[in-house]
């Protein structure tokens, strides 16, 4: 490990500056994004509150009662769109999958309206309890969620896992999210309020820092988190997805691996592709 000084917090969080061809990704996500909205019967932008940002798009399953994947995107909390990601539902589709495709507020907000990390992780929720009451008229099972993520998303995937539903509304289940994939997601935030490129943006107070660690949590009483990283990932985001596994246990964190080959971004894409090792543990995790 070298000098912990700034450079080093930014060589190891800057995933654009660490893959050099990151717009390529972005670009081919966007355009598959769009073929998929093209090819796929879907409803965009619904409502889930009346906050900054909080829409969702469906792609309905083709037959009812599907199981659900309510999937969260990345960009650091500050970036990106579901519209960026609408490319995530032809492979989930193919297996029998309704989908949900969640959009939140990004960092920092407006001086009217700022947000914070912490905002974000309650629009989730908020996101969730909407797809809990309404996902039944789009064919999907709101007894049977899986919610995935990818970076940002994965951090806000594991929240999801240790939420106490019945506090959020009473006609819930507790330990309703008992399944949760996180792909190269972050568990400690405390080194982002050191990193240089986040500060402006995040504005990540310690207070905020610690409330929203999953690491700093109790261990989610049901459920499981399956984590995974692209093993040419920096040494911290290898660092974070073993953190999880340690602090929660391999009980409840049963799957932690480094996918070989894959970096921050082109990790993402795997998951959309048939025979990766990605999708078989989606299918895993949702038992299909």
């Amino acid at each position: 490990m070298g000098i912990q000084n700034a450079a080093w917090y930014d060589s190891m969080y800057n995933n654009r500056a660490l893959v050099p061809d990151h717009a390529a990704h972005f670009a081919q996500w966007a355009k598959t994004s769009a073929d998929a909205r093209a090819a796929l019967q879907c409803t965009l932008d619904i409502a889930y509150g009346d906050g900054p940002n909080e829409t969702l798009d469906i792609f309905p399953a083709s037959k009812p009662n599907a199981p659900v994947v309510f999937f969260i995107h990345g960009g650091y909390w500050r970036s990106l769109d579901k519209s960026d990601h609408s490319f995530v539902a032809p492979h989930l589709h193919d297996m029998g999958v309704c989908v949900v495709v969640v959009n939140y507020a990004l960092c920092p907000g407006t001086p009217e309206v700022p947000v914070t990390i912490p905002d974000i992780a309650h629009q989730m929720v908020k996101a969730l309890a909407w797809t809990w009451s309404n996902i039944a008229k789009h064919g999907g099972n709101p007894q049977n969620v899986t919610v995935a993520g990818h970076s940002a998303g994965g951090h806000l995937a594991a929240m999801m896992l240790a939420c106490n539903w019945k506090q959020v509304d009473p006609s819930l289940p507790a330990h309703w999210i008992q399944k949760a994939l996180s792909i190269s997601g972050l568990y400690d935030l405390t080194p982002l309020r050191k990193t240089p490129f986040l500060q402006d943006s995040l504005k990540l107070t310690a207070k905020h820092a610690r409330m929203a660690s999953p690491a700093f949590w109790p261990r989610p009483k049901k459920g499981v988190l399956y984590t995974v990283a692209g093993a040419d990932e920096s040494p911290e985001f290898l660092r974070h997805n073993r953190l999880i596994h340690q602090t929660w246990g391999p009980r409840t964190v049963p799957v932690c691996e480094d996918l070989a080959g894959l970096n921050h971004f082109s990790i993402v894409t795997d998951l959309t592709k048939k025979g990766t090792r990605l999708s078989a543990l989606m299918k895993a995790l949702l038992d299909l």
